[in-house]
């Protein structure tokens, strides 16, 4: 391959990237933080979205990750109350 191809190509590879990763960045907009007490476990995460909800959903996901295991607790973590939520 010539030198002009492969410096086409690595430009194009990373005006990709650039495009993807800004993308991803853009979206966040708000952060919550979600503290959940789950079976003999209390955690804390934080999550961020475009939205509170999404960002509760991230933090969510995140805890019941660490404190459930199984599909069974998890679904039941998921869907158990937070003892506390900040947005900002």
């Amino acid at each position: 391959m010539k030198k002009t191809n492969s410096t086409v190509l690595a430009a194009g590879v990373l005006l990709i990237m650039g495009y993807v990763v800004y993308g991803s960045m853009a979206r966040v907009e708000r952060q919550c933080e979600v503290c959940i007490e789950f079976g003999a476990g209390r955690r804390c995460a934080k999550g961020a979205g475009a939205t509170d909800q999404e960002a509760k959903d991230g933090a969510r996901l995140a805890i019941c990750g660490v404190l459930a295991s199984g599909m069974d607790e998890t679904i039941r973590c998921q869907n158990t109350p937070p003892k506390s939520e900040t947005c900002s």
